[in-house]
């Protein structure tokens, strides 16, 4: 009997930590019934649809319960008073769930690119403060030629809610370096949610630039997703699914959640990272990051082959 229970007491679990790993990856994975009363404010308040067309990169709507490969456009945005913001860390993702992978996409918040529906040419991270989501979706989409489905959008200053909601989160540093009063060794570290957020800002003394950044940035995701799958109790899942719910905003319905977690979760398995290589340009005394045709044309096909659109 006791050993009933335990077995019971684990796939709850696997099934709550599931939706932390998800969340940062490719979504909420909403599975349990005896979880919903917990999340539906939650979900309430991070669910923001857009009005947006079908995009000319597909010829028809996706649907999650075939099981198609889907992208999703990561946004972490750092929100100041009477302003917008900027969105500073910008990640693609593509999930295949044949493959059992996911592809993830770091893209310069300096890349020089139009901005669809401003009708300029500017860094890529303009378009959420011109236009939201909706525009950064149609920008990247147009940068990368690939549809973006979905958006994830995280207040950056707040995501360190969510480090200290998870317990806080080991990486692995490849540069010692201070900021913001804080001193990051080389190696493996722990961070609380504030040293993560001075962690992933850092730019100016890393000899690699905003490159560094990026791979930082996906440090932190990764630092929550091993956390997340080690947890032994459900205690801090009150503080998780609050700290959710004031930081995160995504056009995902629950029932998309649901797809995710029952139809593609063993893709978390598979996580590479790709990286774009442009080169720093000085344009009307604005510094941009040029990112070529050739350069990225690599990248786009990897992408394309993974959503199956070839």
């Amino acid at each position: 009997m006791r050993t009933v229970k335990k077995t019971k007491k684990n796939r709850k679990w696997l099934q709550i930590t599931l939706i932390i790993i998800l969340i940062l990856l490719i979504g909420i994975g909403a599975y349990a019934f005896y979880i919903y009363h917990s999340l539906t404010s939650a979900i309430d308040t991070m669910h923001q649809p857009i009005q947006r067309e079908l995009s000319n990169k597909r010829t028809e709507e996706i649907q999650l319960e075939k099981q198609e490969p889907f992208s999703v456009l990561l946004l972490g945005v750092d929100e100041r008073e009477g302003d917008k913001g900027r969105s500073d860390t910008i990640i693609v993702l593509t999930v295949n769930p044949t493959q059992n992978s996911i592809k993830m996409l770091s893209i310069p918040r300096d890349t020089r690119t139009d901005i669809v529906g401003h009708g300029t040419v500017d860094k890529i991270n303009h378009a959420y403060a011109f236009g939201g989501e909706e525009m950064s979706m149609n920008t990247v989409e147009n940068f990368l030629d690939i549809p973006i489905d979905y958006y994830i959008r995280i207040n950056m200053e707040g995501f360190k809610d969510i480090v200290d909601a998870v317990g806080g989160i080991t990486v692995n540093n490849n540069l010692e370096f201070s900021q913001n009063g804080y001193t990051f060794k080389e190696g493996k570290i722990d961070l609380t949610g504030n040293e993560a957020l001075s962690f992933v800002r850092m730019r100016k003394e890393d000899p690699n630039g905003d490159l560094g950044r990026q791979n930082r940035q996906r440090q932190v995701i990764q630092g929550v997703i091993n956390k997340g799958a080690s947890f032994s109790s459900l205690t801090r899942f009150d503080d998780i699914f609050g700290a959710l719910g004031k930081n995160v905003r995504t056009n995902l319905t629950f029932e998309e959640m649901t797809d995710i977690q029952s139809k593609y979760k063993d893709a978390r398995h598979n996580i590479e990272q790709l990286q774009l290589s442009g080169k720093g340009q000085m344009i009307n005394s604005v510094y941009y990051q040029i990112v070529s045709d050739e350069d990225k044309q690599p990248i786009i096909d990897e992408l394309k082959t993974h959503l199956e659109l070839n």
